[in-house]
């Protein structure tokens, strides 16, 4: 005989019944305070130049900024990235227009901090790939990157960005040392108060492939950067190099890319309890919004990605939608 047993006295289903009771219990929520937004600079006046790899994507000059930007604050992004888009010109093997105060991003700094003040944050990346003629992000002899070498110039590179008004320094390099030598010289400087978001967990990935489009410095390199970023072999290796920045003094790390590596968004904030911030890369942006153009999938898909990469851990997420977020977000 089959008996059947009495339904449970605690039916899930209870709390999914209506809207108002789904938004009650709901354990994660996105705002726009929950963004970075990237912006690819260019030479010239009056520019907005559309990025073919990443569609919806542009370059900016300097004096035409000000309309993403107004977006962004619309949206209440707290803070911007920049990302230059160097003439090949300017590049040379040692990315020596790294250091010059009156680079692309120097001058947008300047000019951003003149209109906005304080009303929104400036990050800005320390590497030297847009700026060398390899597409490296640090020195190269006899084929080998060099570590202690290249943190030397990051060291300068760092500094210059403090005292033109960045806000938060972002070594993106992956050199082993660069977080705690940045940290003492931006001290010894008096910029104790700048932050340092490290990329602590740069996984040497093949999402890249649209960015180094959007900053030039695809057609230039030279083999691969496994040497230096991260083998998406390896989980326990992430939690390492967490380990050594916290030590070295950084104030937040970044898991880039973000999707294919939530597991490690959430190793990250349950074991260091520090900001994580994941990078919504090039190529995720690329597969997401073709998908979404073709109608293969719907608009909700990029709200749901946005929410995985909260539900993770991830404090904040750096995203080429996030001038797009009154619609994504409503």
């Amino acid at each position: 005989m089959i008996i059947i047993g009495k339904y449970p006295k605690l039916r899930m289903r209870r709390s999914r019944k209506e809207d108002w009771s789904r938004r009650l219990i709901r354990e994660n929520t996105l705002s726009g305070s929950d963004f970075v937004l990237p912006i690819f600079l260019t030479d010239g006046k009056n520019k907005k130049i559309g990025i073919k790899s990443m569609n919806g994507v542009y370059r900016y000059s300097i004096d035409n900024i000000s309309k993403i930007i107004d977006k962004a604050l619309k949206n209440k992004v707290p803070m911007i990235a920049l990302f230059p888009h160097t003439n090949t010109k300017l590049k040379n093997v040692n990315g020596s227009e790294a250091l010059n105060e009156n680079n692309l991003v120097s001058k947008a700094i300047v000019a951003i901090k003149n209109k906005y003040k304080n009303n929104i944050g400036i990050m800005c990346d320390v590497a030297l790939d847009p700026y060398t003629s390899h597409g490296h992000d640090g020195l190269i002899k006899k084929k080998e990157i060099l570590n202690d070498e290249t943190i030397k110039i990051l060291i300068k590179q760092s500094l210059m960005q403090a005292q033109m008004g960045c806000d938060v320094i972002a070594p993106s390099d992956m050199m082993d040392g660069r977080v705690g030598e940045i940290r003492n010289e931006l001290d010894k400087n008096g910029f104790e108060k700048i932050q340092i978001l490290s990329y602590a967990v740069k996984y040497s990935s093949s999402f890249y492939g649209p960015f180094r489009n959007a900053v030039g410095s695809n057609s230039s390199l030279k083999g691969d950067k496994k040497t230096y970023q991260m083998d998406y072999s390896n989980f326990d290796e992430a939690i390492r190099e967490v380990a050594l920045d916290v030590k070295e003094g950084t104030d937040m790390v970044m898991v880039k890319p973000g999707m294919p590596y939530l597991d490690i968004i959430r190793s990250i904030k349950e074991n260091f309890k520090i900001p994580v911030l994941a990078y919504q890369v090039s190529g995720e942006y690329s597969m997401l919004h073709n998908a979404v153009n073709k109608k293969i999938i719907n608009n909700d898909s990029i709200y749901e990605v946005f929410m995985s990469f909260k539900r993770a851990g991830a404090n904040a997420i750096i995203s080429y939608y996030a001038d797009r977020l009154d619609k994504i977000l409503k």
